[in-house]
């Protein structure tokens, strides 16, 4: 995913009340962005970063402004809008990028199996014969949250997050083939853990879906402040 046009740098000085950051650009004009990402984004909005936004020329946004990267003070470059992570993986997904997906022709954002209750982020279809025309479902996290080379998921509680688990959980048991894809936009983490010790609820339908069958998968993703591409899987600790 490339950013067209160019994204614009500042110095962040604040994010406040979840939706709003502070961003002093680079001629010193101090404008407010939309931060597009409702989780605590620990270690991602420290005053001082230097931050990128992207520039909307929709008359009618409320903000002109979206804040799309952070670069921390050591240089690692963070994905800020969590919008993007189902991007990242459509992209990925059509340029065959995964191995473990290498093999889908076709796929559809946003869908609501038949016996769930729950929306996920894509139905998939495979081209191998034995799996031809059977529809499965993944489910997409974004990480952000690093502890020097480790990144955990969640940030923050998530009761959504969890429901989504054991849904997944229920569709493996029925026989239908699920994946969570935890999408990582931090350059600094080479593995991924599930964060017990902010959602021990979360961590546990985790636990549940993995022993359900739910194939569960960690990808990193280059990103500079022209592009955020997806690129390869990372080690995933239960």
């Amino acid at each position: 995913m490339k950013f067209s046009p160019s994204l614009l740098r500042g110095t962040l000085i604040k994010r406040y009340k979840r939706f709003f950051a502070d961003v002093e650009l680079e001629d010193g004009t101090i404008v407010t962005a939309h931060c597009p990402n409702t989780g605590a984004m620990s270690g991602c909005a420290e005053p001082g970063y230097t931050v990128f936004l992207s520039e909307s020329t929709n008359p009618k946004r409320k903000l002109k402004y979206t804040w799309e990267l952070a670069q921390t003070f050591d240089g690692h470059f963070i994905g800020i809008n969590t919008h993007n992570a189902n991007k990242l993986v459509a992209e990925a997904l059509d340029n065959k990028v995964l191995k473990e997906f290498s093999d889908i022709t076709r796929w559809k954002a946003e869908v609501t199996p038949p016996t769930a209750n729950s929306r996920f982020d894509f139905a998939l279809e495979r081209e191998n014969a034995q799996h031809q025309g059977i529809i499965e479902y993944m489910e997409v996290k974004s990480v952000t949250l690093a502890e020097n080379s480790k990144g955990f998921f969640p940030d923050a509680v998530t009761q959504r997050g969890a429901k989504h688990c054991l849904e997944l959980a229920r569709l493996a048991e029925s026989g239908i083939k699920t994946s969570l894809l935890f999408c990582v936009q931090h350059t600094a983490i080479e593995s991924v853990q599930v964060a017990e010790y902010i959602d021990p609820t979360y961590a546990e339908s985790v636990k549940k879906a993995a022993d359900a069958g739910v194939s569960l998968l960690a990808a990193s993703c280059i990103i500079d402040e022209q592009k955020i591409l997806l690129n390869q899987t990372l080690p995933l600790i239960l």
